[in-house]
């Protein structure tokens, strides 16, 4: 059968979002994400994104993430705001959108110019069982020290609906990618501190207020962008001392700059791009 995507990404993390509101959730759909994500091979992606019929009847739509593996995955706030900017241009032309997520709850997006969008992210938590992690005390986990890939790590874990294990790194030069990355990813990813897998954010701060960030995401390896991880890492920094509260914080990833708010309450709020790469079809 052909199957008509919208290629979209937020800060270079890119997804392949199906716009299900009329045929609802195809069975499929891991199985096309495990085929169609494959970089070279196919239409390349992190992932996919269905844009489902709303969960509730004042919502605008559900959104359900699936990661290159075929997992399925808790929350995405880039993949949120493309969710939002599809919306826009196709039948919900407001200012306001709703967005179900199945694990995260309600989201609230509002326009804050051409293609940017600004995500009410909801509460993070720091508590061990929020993630879950195990084996790391009840929490807050905001200074723990984890045993990976043959070190002791100095970590903050937090859940922004889906969980996040920050590691401060101490030189720009130095944060890890590509290769190096993905020597240590995978040890972070499936430790048996977090049963439900973790992504991984290792966070160099310039300045209070300036982040550089590289992830690695549970199901999909390193990406150029985290939403949620940009929040969860700005969150860790607040916990700590080390980042404002109800100051915007910059956090620069390699595909671009996310703009992350923690409240004084722990609300967050997190700003930045959407934008549409191409249309397409493709036989599955």
């Amino acid at each position: 059968m052909d199957l008509h995507f919208t290629k979209m990404h937020g800060c270079g993390n890119d997804y392949i979002y199906l716009d299900c509101r009329e045929t609802g959730l195809p069975e499929q759909v891991g199985e096309w994400s495990r085929e169609l994500s494959r970089r070279h091979f196919s239409v390349g992606a992190d992932g996919i994104i269905c844009i489902c019929p709303p969960m509730l009847a004042d919502a605008d739509a559900t959104m359900r993430m699936f990661n290159a593996d075929g997992s399925e995955g808790k929350m995405c706030g880039n993949g949120v705001r493309c969710v939002a900017q599809y919306l826009y241009t196709h039948g919900v032309p407001r200012d306001t959108i709703e967005i179900d997520t199945r694990f995260a709850g309600r989201k609230t997006l509002r326009r804050k110019g051409e293609g940017i969008w600004q995500a009410d992210m909801g509460c993070f938590s720091a508590m061990a069982e929020a993630l879950p992690a195990v084996g790391l005390g009840p929490g807050p986990l905001d200074w723990v020290t984890l045993v990976a890939a043959g070190k002791n790590w100095d970590a903050s874990c937090v859940s922004m609906g889906n969980p996040h294990c920050v590691i401060p790194w101490p030189e720009r030069e130095t944060l890890p990618t590509g290769p190096a990355l993905a020597a240590i990813g995978p040890e972070f990813e499936h430790h048996p501190a977090f049963p439900e897998g973790v992504n991984t954010e290792f966070v160099f701060v310039e300045n209070p207020t300036s982040l550089i960030m590289r992830v690695w995401e549970r199901g999909s390896g390193e990406t150029l962008a985290c939403g949620t991880g940009a929040c969860a890492t700005v969150a860790a920094m607040a916990l700590r001392g080390v980042c404002p509260r109800d100051v915007p914080v910059d956090v620069a990833l390699l595909g671009g700059t996310l703009s992350i708010t923690v409240r004084s309450d722990g609300e967050v709020l997190m700003t930045g791009p959407a934008q549409v790469a191409f249309t397409g079809t493709v036989q599955v």
